[in-house]
């Protein structure tokens, strides 16, 4: 199952993108937290799939709670596995939901499928396959939901940046679904504006959940992005976001626009992968 550090009950193990802690919550009993390369990926606590400490991953929960009535099943294809957070979630607030997952790093799938095992479920499937590679395989209008959480080395890689990409996302989406994607990035938010521009040209509607001081270029951090081809429940994220134990915002409508502010559509031949986290951001205690 991997190693244990001395003094601790923490899981060391190489695997395929760098090496990946599991480190136990010390206040949730069955609660841990899966680092790579020192940088927080998921946490996960087994006996409540429900709940969701990091800040961004209750946005994208909060997203998948308003995008359709409540407890109805949706078809997920999951772009970025980590400990699977998102999957469990699904499974335990819409059960009988379809759900894919593609992960690239398979030594990875395995130490979480030991160490942290999800539920048997037969419509709950992981794949070990890079996301453009899965895209490019789903058929078309097969999803409701995909939702974009891949990171290498802290930064997402620049081949899932592009309108190349972003229109094989529009492509696997029925035409009500939606697209949610977790962006990481700091002062002047390049990476962030780029990605709104690029999403909005194949996905015209769409809003931002984040930090006010993330959202206003003054700190690093996440944003969570909601783009379909219909409005985005703009209202009720706003509200779930106001009452979340770090309040937040939403940016849409105009004041996306000036967001976005002519940021350039990214391609494949110029889309670079995005903006690394400052030197220290994840440092954690041993």
């Amino acid at each position: 199952m991997g190693r244990k550090r001395a003094g601790d009950d923490r899981l060391v193990e190489q695997v395929d993108t760098g090496q990946a802690e599991l480190v136990p919550s010390p206040d949730r009993p069955g609660s841990w937290t899966l680092l790579l390369d020192g940088a927080p990926q998921s946490h996960v606590d087994l006996t409540d799939p429900t709940h969701l400490e990091f800040e961004y991953v209750r946005r994208l929960g909060a997203a998948l709670d308003l995008i359709a009535p409540a407890g109805e099943p949706l078809r997920v294809l999951h772009l970025g596995g980590g400990a699977l957070t998102l999957p469990r979630y699904v499974s335990a607030t819409r059960p009988g939901s379809t759900q894919r997952v593609s992960e690239v790093d398979g030594a990875l799938v395995e130490l979480v499928r030991r160490a942290l095992p999800w539920p048997a479920d037969t419509r709950l499937r992981v794949r070990v396959e890079d996301a453009r590679a899965v895209l490019a395989s789903t058929r078309d209008a097969s999803y409701d939901v995909v939702v974009a959480d891949v990171f290498a080395g802290a930064r997402t890689p620049a081949h899932l940046t592009s309108i190349e990409y972003a229109a094989e996302v529009a492509r696997v989406l029925r035409p009500a679904g939606w697209y949610l994607a977790n962006l990481a990035d700091g002062p002047p938010l390049r990476h962030a504006r780029g990605q709104v521009a690029t999403v909005r040209a194949v996905l015209p509607q769409a809003c931002l959940v984040g930090d006010a001081a993330v959202l206003r270029g003054r700190r690093y951090g996440n944003l969570v992005l909601v783009a379909g081809r219909s409005t985005p429940p703009v209202p009720e994220l706003t509200r779930r976001a106001a009452g979340d134990w770090f309040p937040g915002r939403v940016v849409a409508g105009d004041e996306l626009d000036r967001f976005a502010g002519g940021a350039a559509v990214v391609h494949d031949a110029d889309a670079t992968g995005s903006d690394p986290p400052p030197p220290g951001l994840f440092s954690v205690r041993r």
